[in-house]
C-alpha cells in the first residue's frame, strides 16, 4: 500500500505527531520520552519565541491507514545567517523500518525546503542548542537522557540510503564520580580562586538565583556561539527557558563561578539527577500520575546525576574555571549517593570539553551524528 504524507495543520494532528514517538518506543528500555506538553509548546508557533526567526512544517506519514512516520522542518533564519548558509534543518523524526516510509517522509520536507530557497538540509537539529541535536548512531543499549532522543539503529541506514552524510559527531561519556576531590583539581582551583579575582556562588533558596538567571544564558551564549549550528538566544527565548528550567532546578547541584570585582558570572554549571527512569514512568504525562515520579527523582535515591548545561566565558576558558566547578560539585555529588555523572552530548571536535574527563574514570558510551545533503 502507498505512503500518504499528511501535512499537520491542527492541533490534533499535532498532537498525534507528537505522541507517535511514545507508541513507536513504547516498551524499548533505552528510549526516555520526552513530555508532551513541553513537546507542543516547543512546536507551536504561539508559545515558542523561537519562531520570531524560524518557520517550520510538520508531516505524518500513514501507511495501512496507520501513522507509521513523522519528521519535522525547520528554517532557522538567523542560524543561517551567521554561518552565512542557506540550509533547512530536520527534526523529530521517527519512522518505522520501511524505506518507502522515510523516503517519502525526506522528500516531503526536502520540496519545501527547495520552495523556501534553501540549498541544503542538515539535522537532526531542532530550533536552538537546548532542543534535542543528533541522531544516536552507537550505544543504542545505553539509557537516554532528557536531553537527548533515542532511535533506532534502522534510522541510520535509512537517512544515508538517501544521500545524507555525517556532519558532525556528539560523544557522550559516563564519569564514574570519585570518592574525594582529585589533587591536580584541587591545587589548580585553589590556584585560579586567587589569581583571577572569583568565588563560588552557591545558593539555598529559589529567589537567590533569580538575579542570576538572565546572566547564565547570556553567557550560554558566549561560551557556545563558536560551536556547531549554534543560533544566538534572543532575549524573549532567553525569559522562555527561564521560566521553563529555573524552577524545577535542584539548587545545590547549581554552581556559579562569579567574579568578584562586579559579580559577573564566568562559569556555570547546571546539574540535575538523572530523570530518565522518572520519565519512562510517565510516558509523557505530567499528570495524573508523572509529576510524582519525576519529584521523586529529583530529591530520593538516584545513582546518576546529569551534566546538563556547563560553560565558561572564552576568555576565562583554558585557566582553570573548569576544575572550580568539580572542586565545588564533586563532594555534594558523593555526600547525596550519585555513583556516575552523565555528560550529555559534546562535540567530538570541542577538545577543550572533552579534555576534562581525562583526570577522571569516563567511558566513551554513546555517540550522536548529524547529517548533511546538498539539494538541487
Amino acid at each position: 500500500m502507498a505512503v500518504k504524507i499528511v501535512e499537520v495543520k491542527n492541533k490534533s494532528d499535532l498532537k498525534k505527531f507528537v505522541e507517535f514517538n511514545i507508541k513507536l518506543y513504547a516498551g524499548n528500555p533505552y528510549h526516555v520520552p520526552g513530555l508532551i506538553d513541553d513537546e507542543l509548546m516547543t512546536l507551536s508557533a504561539d508559545k515558542n519565541p523561537a519562531f520570531d526567526f524560524c518557520e517550520s512544517i510538520y508531516f505524518l506519514a500513514y501507511k495501512e491507514d496507520k501513522i507509521a512516520g513523522r519528521i519535522a522542518g525547520i528554517i532557522n533564519h538567523k542560524a543561517n545567517e551567521t554561518w552565512k548558509q542557506k540550509y533547512g534543518r530536520f527534526s523529530f523524526v521517527d519512522f518505522i523500518d520501511d524505506e518507502e516510509v522515510s523516503s517519502a517522509l525526506f522528500e516531503a520536507i526536502e520540496k519545501w525546503a527547495l520552495a523556501k530557497g534553501m540549498n541544503g538540509m542538515q539535522g537532526p537539529l531542532g530550533f536552538t542548542d537546548l532542543d534535542h541535536e543528533g541522531l544516536l548512531v552507537w550505544g543504542f543499549d545505553q539509557l537516554g537522557t532528557m536531553a537527548t532522543v533515542y532511535s533506532y539503529p534502522y534510522y541510520k541506514d535509512h537517512i544515508e540510503k538517501l544521500g545524507y552524510a555525517k556532519e558532525q559527531d556528539w560523544n557522550e561519556f559516563q564519569i564514574r564520580i570519585p570518592k574525594t576531590i582529585p589533587e591536580k583539581h584541587r591545587r589548580i582551583s585553589e590556584i585560579v580562586l586567587k589569581r583571577h579575582g572569583l568565588k563560588v556562588k552557591k545558593f539555598k533558596k529559589i529567589r537567590e538565583i533569580w538575579p542570576y538567571a538572565k546572566r547564565i544564558f547570556l553567557l550560554w551564549n558566549e561560551a557556545y556561539k563558536p560551536l556547531y549550528g549554534y543560533s544566538e538566544l534572543s532575549e524573549k527565548q532567553i525569559d522562555y527557558y527561564i521560566k521553563m528550567y529555573i524552577p524545577m532546578l535542584r539548587l545545590e547541584l547549581v554552581t556559579l563561578i562569579i567574579r568578584e570585582a562586579d559579580d559577573a558570572v564566568v562559569g556555570l554549571a547546571i546539574t540535575l539527577p538523572s530523570l530518565s527512569k522518572a520519565l519512562q514512568k510517565a510516558k509523557g504525562r505530567l499528570f495524573p500520575f508523572g509529576w510524582i515520579y519525576l519529584l521523586k527523582a529529583l530529591y530520593t535515591k538516584n545513582d546518576i546525576v546529569d551534566l546538563y548545561i556547563m560553560g565558561v566565558l572564552p576568555e576565562y576558558q583554558n585557566k582553570g574555571v573548569n576544575a572550580l566547578l568539580f572542586y565545588d560539585l564533586i563532594p555534594i555529588f558523593d555526600r547525596i549517593g550519585y555513583k556516575y555523572a552523565e555528560s550529555n552530548p559534546e562535540l567530538e571536535i570541542n577538545h577543550k570539553m572533552q579534555s576534562q574527563w581525562e583526570d577522571f574514570e569516563a567511558k566513551h558510551h554513546k555517540t550522536r551524528r548529524a547529517f548533511i545533503k546538498l539539494l538541487k
